[in-house]
């Protein structure tokens, strides 16, 4: 679509919020949760996205749904991988989730 561009309305606020979350998790669950992060960390902003003309006007939605199931399976490949490299895996772990979730964002009409 010629003339469209993104627009993002996810909040500081809303960024804040889900850092407080989850910090909370990670202290629960002994750094646990930081392997289900980047997957609930990245969703917020794609899932608060729009697709806008050249006048600004809505014309889209971005949204990502992934089953918790298949976080946790990939998330527990990682984890197994950041154990053995002591850490380093982590580093590419992030930029994995982003691929699975761009290749899962569907664009909804408004």
């Amino acid at each position: 679509m010629i003339g469209t561009s993104l627009k993002c309305e996810f909040s500081v606020s809303e960024a804040i919020g889900q850092l407080v979350i989850w910090i909370l998790l990670s202290i629960v669950t002994f750094g646990l949760a930081l392997f289900v992060l980047p997957y609930y960390f990245l969703k917020g902003p794609i899932n608060r996205t729009y697709m806008v003309d050249r006048d600004g006007s809505k014309i889209g939605k971005l949204s990502v749904e992934v089953e918790f199931s298949d976080i946790l399976g990939h998330a527990l490949v990682w984890l197994l991988l950041t154990v053995v490299t002591l850490g380093l895996a982590y580093l590419i772990y992030w930029p994995a989730v982003i691929k699975r979730l761009l290749n899962a964002v569907k664009v909804t009409e408004i």
